[in-house]
């Protein structure tokens, strides 16, 4: 691998890590607050610093095309991801969600081959391929043999969420990692006021301290922090390839829930866990052709 790659590969780490803690902080967000309450409320909290960014750096406004592109980065990881992996935490543990998230690096590598025109070797395809079968069989076992309800919604999240990061991937080639994020909250901040102020209205009740903590990491880190690297990441070391290193994201909200949470964590789920993390040892071995570099705007 080249140093532009390897770079990409720690840059992507770096928001792994970061994106690791959404799932724990969204249980304890929506034990208080209207899961549309939490996924729409902290893109539109992160769409403050993200203008003020963009203000300060006298950023230029994006091209008619790059506007399309934004539009399905914000739909999703500003409204499907967040919205539906809320609804999910309402019903299984985030260690739960963690592996069914697993799922997420292989629905990006196939956005990245469709939209980015990645050319991912079989054996790539093999190791991603597994390390979703991996995942598809722990939830069929945790859940009795049948996919749950909370299955179900992050199995939503990470449909739209992947065509978010393959999409913002590509942008961010053009337009730089933290300016795709910046303009997607910027310009979905009209449409998600109305609905935001409408669900604070309508909720009753104190908020924890500790919830509105949880809130300020989603809002601030998982929304907006986390993807200058991640989105930079995809950038520089390839959509498909980088998006493999989610697959270790599992890894550490396991152990982010048990250790800071108290989420009683199943033998069985580190067992998973590691199987899936060996596949992203494999297809970091694999060759990923490169998109063609050229002008999209």
């Amino acid at each position: 691998m080249s140093s532009r790659e390897n770079t990409g590969m720690v840059l992507g780490l770096l928001g792994v890590i970061i994106f690791s803690l959404t799932l724990p902080m969204t249980r304890i967000v929506v034990q208080e607050l209207h899961p549309l309450l939490n996924g729409l409320g902290r893109a539109l909290l992160a769409a403050i610093p993200a203008a003020a960014l963009l203000l300060w750096r006298r950023e230029k406004w994006p091209t008619w095309t790059q506007i399309k592109g934004l539009s399905l980065v914000a739909l999703g990881v500003i409204l499907g991801f967040p919205v539906f992996s809320a609804w999910a935490m309402q019903s299984v543990p985030a260690s739960h969600g963690a592996l069914v998230n697993g799922l997420q690096p292989l629905c990006v590598a196939v956005y990245a081959a469709w939209l980015s025109h990645e050319r991912p070797s079989k054996a790539f395809w093999a190791c991603a391929a597994l390390g979703s079968a991996l995942v598809l069989a722990y939830a069929m076992i945790m859940g009795a043999g049948q996919i749950q309800a909370g299955d179900l919604l992050m199995l939503a999240a990470i449909a739209v969420g992947g065509l978010g990061y393959a999409e913002g991937g590509r942008l961010a080639r053009e337009m730089g990692g933290w300016q795709v994020i910046c303009w997607a909250l910027v310009l979905s901040a009209p449409l998600l006021l109305g609905p935001v102020v409408y669900l604070a209205l309508q909720h009753q009740g104190p908020v924890s301290a500790k919830a509105w903590w949880a809130f300020g990491y989603v809002s601030l880190f998982s929304q907006f922090i986390g993807f200058f690297a991640w989105y930079a990441g995809l950038a520089l070391g390839g959509i498909a390839r980088v998006s493999q290193i989610q697959l270790l994201q599992i890894f550490f909200t396991i152990a982010f829930s048990a250790l800071f949470f108290g989420e009683q964590v199943e033998p069985i789920t580190w067992v998973f866990a590691a199987g899936v993390i060996a596949t992203v040892v494999l297809g970091r071995k694999t060759r990923v052709h490169p998109a063609p570099v050229r002008g999209l705007g």
